[in-house]
């Protein structure tokens, strides 16, 4: 609101008022300067009646509140808009229409999904008065998946996938082939109009007297399929928001795998080399199962399917167009792939209408449910055999060494907010219950030769399991933090520290004895513990838990720590803070480095997690820079071969001279301890890397690949990757 200086005297006098000065005169209110002329106030006042209240309607809401919808204005929101694209599609694949489905990365920011489906229908809704095109991408809560017969069961549910991302697209363009023609329409910011040209960025005419679905051409007689183009609207999204193709690869990958028979291609146009990837898997997700699972298997991968029926009382829509509340038979259909391995992780996805369920829900629930059930009972018959005695398996017994993929299909299932992360149905935890139950009961009791033999082994491994959860539990119980005065029960080679404080507290695991040595001499003894390795430890990847523990270096390593080794680890009563791997700077260093993370990878895994490994960066090269007359030499470390050249670059445009030859280490025993603990050990200079993992299906392939079984792979892999070494790099 805008008043002249002659209307000061009218302002209330209660509220808090703010002003901006326009240029004018000069003068004051209540003692503070001001220029005359226009004067813009803001008034707040503790005032609040009705006209402050505001009434967003149709998709002004979603642009308002947009994390309400996708969750967040990120990368993870931008995804989650596509996921609802690709859904729809899917969905129409799930009700048998349409084998196939392009996701194309286009180069100019947008992204495009055709279908070979039904397409979205064209005629008019008669309620609203809109083409079927129109209703889909512009109304909240409108759509075929409300029960209308349509879909049996569906991704999608709200109806406000399509339209909300519409709502949050600069541009729309949506393309549909039905009834031997192909309709168009496009829309900016979810309102219907008309480009001039195909970029968002030409001019926009909205409809105003009626919107427009317009023939664009002909289709073939029999083709129906839509085609969808949107660009996000940076409005709305942040600046480094961004497709990740790796997550839509491994979203395709695993669509392709609960949909058997439908093929899902991607094609990346963002970069000059152009990917494209194409999934397709007939066998469902028993073939999910064995591509999750991390470990050498135990079971085959046993499939347990079955059905179940419940009513729900649900609003049911009269074509008088009132809502009815309505008893309802609902049928869930139960599909499930299991598989015991011999490690002891836990890989489980769980879906509803192949909706991921990262978070679980009710059927993840029965699932659990209906295996300790089974697995106590069966224990129970076999205890003497299995000589159990008095204890009783739990949960992580069992999911120890599970790889499992859960499916339930129902129509309309309820689900928490519209990321649909958790699956609410009530009655669906005794369905999953009770088929796991059944049919895992029948797989224990088949008289088939091989089914007898696996159920044997998995019984042997859960009570196995058991017994090492009630053993460790024994053992931390007693186990306290040590002192120098009690670290007796500790490997001899240990040079503890003395400071009881674990969060300050530092393990250096030292490549050799002759680092140690001088490692000993640099360290800050008051929380610098140091372990001595010798050359490299076993390959964990490849052995057995029980080499593992037999290996001298290993089982070392997890006394000294004192958090225990797999499933029973705890990272609460860990020795030290942080965990620093100090190798030398070579391909040797590197390999016991790698072997180092291993271990730690598939035993000590909280400490990845939890950003407590590191590894020390020791010099490559130490430069002696002489400074004329009495001024003393400048010593410099570097890291590389490019620092190097970049510093002697340096010093020769400024005219200055260095020792020759330069020092290169190559290890850390050739150090004496002052240069030691300035490069490497003391936190005032030294440089550490934290070893993290953002994915750990990524870290388990990785590990796989490098230190696993299958040799085929690796080789592949280094003569693929060759090209991209620097040979100064090796030692030879």
């Amino acid at each position: 609101m805008k008043y002249n200086h002659a209307d000061v005297s009218r302002m209330p006098r209660t509220g808090h008022i703010s002003l901006s000065a326009y240029p004018g005169g000069t003068g004051s209110v209540s003692g503070e300067p001001f220029r005359r002329g226009r004067i813009r106030w803001e008034i707040v006042t503790s005032e609040y009646s009705a006209h402050h209240l505001q009434v967003l309607e149709g998709l002004e809401a979603v642009r308002k509140r947009p994390g309400m919808y996708i969750g967040s204005t990120d990368s993870r929101g931008l995804m989650h808009c596509l996921w609802e694209i690709i859904d729809n599609a899917v969905d129409e694949a799930l009700a048998g229409h349409g084998s196939k489905i392009e996701i194309l990365l286009h180069a100019d920011g947008s992204v495009e999904v055709r279908d070979q489906a039904r397409g979205i229908p064209v005629d008019v809704e008669p309620r609203t008065g809109l083409t079927g095109v129109e209703v889909v991408f512009t109304k909240l809560h409108a759509g075929g998946k409300f029960g209308g017969g349509s879909y049996a069961a569906s991704g999608g549910l709200h109806g406000v996938g399509a339209s909300v991302v519409n709502a949050l697209s600069e541009r729309l363009d949506v393309e549909v082939d039905r009834g031997g023609k192909t309709w168009a329409m496009s829309f900016h910011r979810g309102e219907p109009g008309m480009f001039s040209n195909g970029s968002p960025d030409s001019t926009f005419t909205p409809f105003e007297d009626g919107s427009e679905l317009r023939v664009a051409g002909r289709a073939a007689r029999g083709v129906t399929g839509t085609r969808i183009r949107y660009w996000a609207d940076r409005q709305i999204f942040t600046k480094d928001a961004a497709f990740n193709l790796a997550d839509l690869e491994q979203r395709a990958r695993q669509t392709a795998f609960l949909v058997p028979g439908l093929e899902i291609l991607i094609r990346d146009e963002r970069t000059d080399e152009k990917v494209e990837t194409s999934y397709r898997f007939d066998g469902g997700i028993s073939e999910f199962a064995d591509f999750l699972a991390p470990d050498a298997p135990i079971t085959d991968t046993w499939r347990l399917t079955g059905t179940g029926s419940f009513t729900e009382t649900v609003p049911v829509l009269q074509p008088s167009g009132a809502m009815v509340p309505t008893e309802v038979e609902r049928e869930c259909e139960v599909d499930l792939a299991v598989r015991w391995g011999t490690g002891y992780e836990t890989t489980t996805r769980s879906f509803v209408n192949i909706i991921a369920t990262p978070k679980g829900g009710t059927h993840q629930a029965g699932f659990e449910a209906g295996l300790m059930k089974v697995m106590r009972a069966q224990v129970e018959q076999n205890a003497r055999k299995l000589k159990v005695g008095t204890d009783k398996i739990e949960k992580d017994d069992i999911l120890a060494g599970l790889s499992a993929v859960l499916t339930v299909r129902l129509p309309e299932p309820q689900f928490e907010g519209q990321t649909k992360e958790v699956l609410g149905t009530p009655a669906v935890r005794q369905i999953v219950a009770n088929v796991v139950a059944r049919e895992l009961t029948a797989r224990f009791a088949s008289t088939k030769r091989e089914d007898k033999a696996q159920s044997a082994l998995l019984l042997e491994k859960v009570v196995s399991e058991m017994k090492a959860r009630i053993s460790a539990r024994t053992h931390k119980e007693t186990q306290r933090r040590k002192n120098a005065l009690e670290s007796s029960t500790l490997p001899a080679k240990l040079a503890d520290c003395r400071s009881n404080d674990v969060a300050e507290s530092e393990l250096f695991i030292v490549e050799g004895d002759s680092a140690l040595g001088t490692a000993k001499l640099a360290r800050n003894s008051e929380f610098q513990a140091l372990l001595p390795i010798r050359g490299k430890i076993l390959n964990v990847q490849k052995a057995s838990v029980s080499d593992m523990l037999s290996n001298a270096e290993c089982a070392a390593i997890i006394q000294v720590i004192g958090a225990g080794s797999g499933r029973s680890f705890d990272l609460d009563v860990a020795r030290y803070g942080k965990i620093i791997l100090m190798s030398d700077a070579d391909v040797d260093g590197a390999h016991i480095r790698t072997l180092l993370l291993t271990l730690f990878f598939r035993y000590m895994r909280p400490l990845i997690d939890e950003g407590r490994v590191y590894a020390a960066v020791p010099p490559l090269h130490r430069v002696i820079v002489m400074n004329p007359g009495s001024k003393p030499n400048e010593t410099i470390y570097t890291y590389s071969e490019n620092e190097l050249h970049t510093l002697l670059a340096k010093l020769t445009k400024a005219g200055k001279r260095w020792q020759e030859p330069i020092q290169r280490y190559k290890g850390l025993g050739e150090m004496d301890a002052d240069q030691l603990a300035t490069t490497t050990m003391d936190r005032a200079g030294r440089t550490l890397r934290r070893v993290r993992m953002q994915d750990a299906e990524a870290a388990t392939r990785v590990f796989e690949l490098l230190m696993g079984n299958d040799v085929a792979p690796r080789k592949e892999f280094i003569i693929d990757s060759s090209a991209r070494l620097d040979r100064e790099r090796i030692d030879a």
